[in-house]
């Protein structure tokens, strides 16, 4: 049947079914790929089926998810610099590049013609960041709405010709364009959800920015510093993707439900190869059985701590008191003591890690009884030095000058025995810090030592001063507001030769040592020349709910800007007394008549009670992490884990005790802001006590 003229819908649905049938012809070519003749191994064999496999899994087609999403129509056709993206796709006929339809991924024909541009190609750019001001040679871009994967609607806005009438009344801008709006407060169930589509031009510019470099993003609530994060890493895996395949990528998220959260993010942009991690999987040397007291955290999360265990790791090393006598046949060959002292104090001087000059020191020995041959007449060659090396004598030396150290051995040494802390700590931790670190009850070996998320990371610390650790291309640190110092420089140690890009919310730092300035952390995750970006613009919080939150901000983040929430639609906000766990229930009930998922958020003490509210009630829910569904869209969660997760409508039980469910007031009231800022659409807050004082200004600085 043919496709109307007049109809621009019908010819869009069209594109769409044809560009379906492209890709599921490009999925099938891939699947009848023929490998038997082409490897020479087995080994091969598998890395190449495994390639085949990933590339399968890459050109799925997501039948809920627009394969396209937007438009554009050039007034002239892009340069083929342009026009190619980073695997090659290699330029077209003028006519082809005068309409480019804009999606997820590449899509061509049996010719190898493109029907979607992958947004992340260079040419793709002006959907996001052109406008009337700057058209960048676009006449008309075009925005879809979708319901699942139907195409539904469309809007265009003519950015060449600003006084057009379009079809959907756009004004050219797109934060006012109404799908835009609808697509941003479309009601979610389930994951977190790619934001390809909505990108903003202050959110592109982080996104696009090179991978030579580190770039940190301070955003507020709902600014989209988290998506913003996962799609330049989508971006980084496009422009770089040789060379991010050979060293790796990594997401650090702050917990498990937060990674579970975002982890379909990246897949539905067709990466799949992104490991993620929290900072507790990077440093998992020992079990941890253990917690620290506030002060004993902050004592041990202090960077001086780097500085205590290479005091203590170095005090092994000592001077040789003997000479070194090595044995080859009838000939005695003897390295003085003040000779080995010598090659001892250069490996100290030239400042390599640990095991490395330990690995170093029995080839200097062996090359000094070389040079005594050599003299005597003799030509040995490299295979007589590894030999020396190995030589019994010279492995005792070296046993004795500079041993093996096990790094948590090292650590437990430090933290049990008050003597070793002191010598070593001497000048750069006073007697109560050391107090404060120290176990009450010393342990005997490693294994049965109850060792803290804390304790881990000096561990981590230690390995890497004997041994480099492995540095990866990019690392994505987020929520990284509440890192300790030596969190940071354990983050630090898997990206000193790649880069990172760094999110985080100093409003939203809820740990005693929660970061104090981006400049200091920085310096400490050894990325100090990074570009700090502040995203101000709020796309997820709802206007009201942003307003209120932000009367918190003077006392909790002094000079922090305000996110102003560009949303059309306000939400809907209630604070409401309740007189008990019922009025909460009803509450959640009430919530819940309306499309999308709902989030109990309370303190973490209030949980179990208001769990068994929700069962008496017959209201089924899920705990943070676990998937939402059409049929289970209530959330419980508490406070704690509220960080970086959101839903359509929170229900936030008793702001008090949420305040005073933290050591101290500043942190409780920064664990409050975090749980008022969770919602998309709607926000009622429930209190029996009486709200926090600092809830009721209505003035910001």
């Amino acid at each position: 049947m043919s496709t109307p003229v007049d109809d621009p819908l019908a010819r869009e649905r069209s594109h769409l079914s044809a560009s379906r049938s492209a890709l599921r012809a490009m999925r099938e070519g891939v699947e009848a790929l023929d490998i038997s003749d082409v490897t020479a191994n087995w080994v091969n064999a598998e890395a190449l089926a495994h390639q085949i496999e990933e590339r399968i899994k890459a050109l799925a087609d997501l039948s809920g998810t627009p394969l396209f999403f937007g438009r554009l129509d050039y007034l002239h056709a892009p340069g083929a610099e342009e026009a190619e993206g980073a695997e090659g796709e290699r330029p077209q006929p003028e006519a082809a590049y005068q309409t480019l339809h804009i999606g997820r991924r590449h899509v061509h024909d049996r010719d190898g013609d493109p029907m979607v541009i992958d947004w992340r190609a260079p040419v793709s750019q002006p959907f996001y960041r052109a406008s009337t001001k700057d058209p960048m040679d676009i006449a008309l871009r075009r925005r879809f709405g979708y319901t699942g994967g139907d195409l539904t609607a469309y809007e265009d806005e003519h950015l060449s010709d600003p006084a057009a009438v379009t079809p959907s009344g756009s004004s050219g801008d797109a934060r006012t364009s109404k799908l835009l709006q609808q697509e941003i407060e479309r009601p979610r169930v389930g994951p977190m959800r790619d934001i390809v589509a909505t990108i903003q031009p202050e959110q592109d510019e982080i996104v696009r920015s090179g991978l030579s470099g580190t770039v940190c993003v301070q955003g507020g609530p709902g600014t989209g510093k988290t998506a913003v994060g996962l799609h330049r890493v989508a971006y980084l895996l496009y422009a770089h993707r040789e060379r991010l395949a050979r060293t790796g990528t990594l997401v650090i998220g702050p917990n498990r439900s937060f990674l579970h959260y975002i982890e379909q993010v990246l897949p539905a942009l067709g990466e799949l190869a992104v490991q993620q991690a929290t900072v507790d999987d990077l440093v998992a040397h020992v079990e941890i059985k253990g917690t620290d007291d506030a002060t004993a955290a902050v004592v041990k999360g202090d960077a001086r701590l780097a500085r205590v265990l290479r005091r203590a790791l170095y005090s092994h090393v000592t001077m040789p008191t003997e000479p070194v006598v090595v044995v080859r046949g009838s000939r005695r060959w003897r390295v003085p003591a003040y000779e080995l002292e010598v090659l001892v104090r250069e490996l100290l001087d030239r400042d390599i890690r640990y095991g490395a000059a330990r690995e170093a020191l029995p080839q200097r020995i062996a090359h000094a009884v070389l040079v005594q041959m050599e003299r005597s007449g003799e030509a040995p060659d490299d295979r007589v030095q590894d030999a020396v090396a190995r030589n019994s004598a010279v492995k005792a030396a070296v046993k004795a000058v500079w041993p093996a150290v096990d790094p948590a051995k090292l650590v437990l040494r430090l933290l049990s025995d008050a003597e070793f802390l002191a010598v070593h700590a001497e000048g750069i931790l006073d007697e109560d810090e050391q107090k404060a670190i120290l176990w009450a009850k010393p342990a005997r070996s490693v294994k049965s030592a109850k060792w803290s998320a804390a304790d881990a990371v000096l561990i981590d610390e230690a390995t890497d001063l004997i041994q480099r650790t492995h540095s990866l291309g990019h690392v994505v640190l987020d929520e990284a507001q509440d890192l300790s110092p030596m969190q940071y420089r354990a983050v630090g140690r898997r990206c000193t030769t790649g880069s990172a890009t760094v999110l985080g919310d100093l409003a939203q730092g809820t740990t005693p040592w929660a970061t104090r300035s981006w400049q200091e952390a920085l310096a400490h995750l050894g990325k100090q020349d990074a570009l700090v970006e502040e995203l101000t613009a709020g796309f997820r919080v709802p206007t009201d709910v942003i307003t209120y939150a932000s009367r918190l901000l003077p006392h909790i983040a002094p000079g922090l800007t305000p996110v102003v929430s560009i949303r059309e639609n306000p939400g809907h906000f209630e604070v409401r007394p309740v007189s008990g766990g019922k009025d909460v229930v009803e509450a959640c009930r009430e919530s819940l008549r309306h499309e999308g998922s709902t989030g109990l958020i309370a303190a973490d003490a209030r949980v179990p009670e208001l769990a068994e509210a929700l069962t008496e009630a017959g209201i089924p829910y899920l705990g943070p992490g676990e998937e939402t569904t059409r049929d289970t869209r209530l959330t419980l969660v508490p406070a704690s884990l509220a960080k970086g997760l959101e839903y359509d409508y929170v229900v936030l039980d008793d702001p008090r005790a949420v305040v005073d469910g933290e050591p101290d007031e500043r942190t409780g009231l920064r664990r409050l802001y975090v749980a008022l800022t969770r919602a998309v659409s709607g926000l009622t807050v429930t209190h029996t006590d009486p709200l926090p004082p600092q809830l009721a200004s209505t003035t910001l600085r």
